[in-house]
Order: C-alpha cells, then sequence, then structure tokens
C-alpha cells in the first residue's frame, strides 16, 4: 500500500502533472494542498479516469485540501474546529483502513506579522484536535505541508537558520508536540540522518543549488509505522517533466505492507 502527501500549488495549473505522477507511482491514498480552486470546480471526472475518488475541502484562490484514493473515503471531519477564519485547511476521512487526515499548515509570513502568532494558534488548535480525536493504538496519518523545519537537519541552511521563520524554537515546539500524541515522522525515523528536502523556493535557482526545507512530511501512529518499508521524497517530481511546470513542492510517499 503506497500512501503520499503533496502541495501542488495550484490545482488547475498542476492537473496534467498531477496526473502524470499518478499514473507513475500509482499511490493507494493521497493527500493534497494548496488547491486554490473552489469545491464545484474540482475534476473529479479526470482523476476518476485513473481509477480515483476525491473528497475535497476547499475555497476559492487559496488554501484547500483534497484526499484522492483508489477506495471510498468517508468524511470525519471537515475544516480545524475554532479555526475556520484561517480557510480549508484540514480533511479528515477513514479510508483503506486507515484514519488519514491532510492539511495545509499556515505559513506565518514572517516573525513580526499577526500571522505567525496565529499560526502557532493554529497548531495549538491542531494538536488539540489529534489529542482528542485519535487514538495512538488506531493505524492513522496526519499528513501534510507543516510549514515547519522539525530540526536544523530539516533545512539548507543547517544551524544558521536556526530562529528564522519556519525554524523557530516555538513552531519546533509545536511539531513536537505532535509527535507526543503518539505520532511519528516516517521519514525522519527511516532516515535519521537524512537530509533530504521537499521544498525549494521557485526563485534564485534554489532547487539546483539544494537551497531546501523539509517541511512536507507524513506522521503515523505506531499500527502504521510497523508497517513501514520505505519512504520517498520524490525529487524528480520537483522537476519538468514532458514540459510540464513542476510545483515547489515535491510529493513524499510511503510504502507500507498490509495490516
Amino acid at each position: 500500500m503506497r500512501i503520499a502527501t503533496w502541495n501542488i500549488n495550484g490545482l488547475r495549473a498542476r492537473l496534467d502533472y498531477l496526473c502524470l505522477w499518478l499514473a507513475s507511482r500509482a499511490p493507494d491514498v493521497v493527500g493534497l494542498q494548496e488547491l486554490k480552486l473552489e469545491a464545484d470546480a474540482f475534476p473529479h471526472e479526470r482523476f476518476a479516469e485513473l481509477g480515483y475518488r476525491a473528497v475535497v475541502h476547499s475555497e476559492k484562490s487559496w488554501n484547500g485540501v483534497a484526499v484522492l484514493s483508489r477506495e471510498p473515503a468517508r468524511i470525519i471531519g471537515e475544516g480545524l474546529p475554532g479555526q475556520e477564519h484561517f480557510g480549508a485547511r484540514l480533511i479528515d476521512v477513514d479510508v483503506a483502513g486507515l484514519r488519514f487526515a491532510t492539511v495545509y499548515c499556515p505559513n506565518g509570513k514572517s516573525l513580526d506579522h499577526a500571522d505567525y502568532e496565529r499560526k502557532l494558534i493554529w497548531f495549538d488548535a491542531l494538536t488539540a484536535y489529534v489529542a482528542r480525536h485519535w487514538k495512538p493504538d488506531q493505524p492513522a496519518v496526519l499528513c501534510g505541508d507543516f510549514n515547519i523545519a522539525p530540526a536544523s537537519l530539516d533545512s539548507w541552511q543547517g544551524g544558521k537558520g536556526d530562529g528564522s521563520l519556519f525554524h523557530t524554537e516555538a513552531e519546533r515546539r509545536r511539531f513536537g508536540a505532535l509527535l507526543d500524541t503518539g505520532l511519528v515522522d516516517l521519514y525522519r525515523q527511516r532516515h535519521p540522518d537524512g537530509s533530504d528536502f521537499s521544498w525549494w523556493d521557485y526563485r534564485g535557482g534554489a532547487f539546483h543549488r539544494g537551497h531546501g526545507l523539509r517541511i512536507d512530511t507524513l506522521l503515523a501512529t505506531a499500527r502504521v509505522y510497523g508497517r513501514l518499508q520505505d519512504v520517498v521524497i520524490d525529487r524528480d517530481f520537483r522537476k519538468k517533466q514532458d514540459g510540464l511546470t513542476a510545483s515547489d513542492h515535491a510529493p513524499v510517499y510511503a510504502d507500507l505492507s498490509h495490516d
């Protein structure tokens, strides 16, 4: 079983590219972020041609999350309770024997912007949601764009980035609090010394210079981690494919044995 997460940075702009990846990698369940289109405009038919069903929580022009799956998914929750003003950023489903949620966490903009403090509050609400509604002994996955580099190893700047946006102690404490609910960072557990990144700015040749961050993550309970065979940051799909322009994020996928 293959599960994945991907911030596609605009579904309209990336639809052909996403379909190319689906045909190439054949995941079973995918969490998508940053759709940037309203639910009525979601191209269900295009994904159905590839054997996928979709559940969507989105809004016009901004944010938006979805789950694509080969088996039908049952929606458990849409939106983070108490944080609806921050947009369509969470969808939580039951699919393929998993509780599976995908999130597009706030960016924060800058340390002196009001959205930075709101980002921390949003993370507190996410941790409270997981702690209240998820059970550590169930097979569950929380995936998405977390907009936090969990440690210095997850940034091209290393320790020199510490204290800047995505690298602050307050943000990293929030990421740690999520793990404390009983979740495991699959990539970091499988690659304790790995320094692969999942996001590179479009500007300044960041991708080719290796100036990236690991901010896209698959978090899972022990029931899922025990099934882990491999986890991959799919760097090839941060490059142009067949003349199509990639997202600024790479997909991340994990292969699981059958339960």
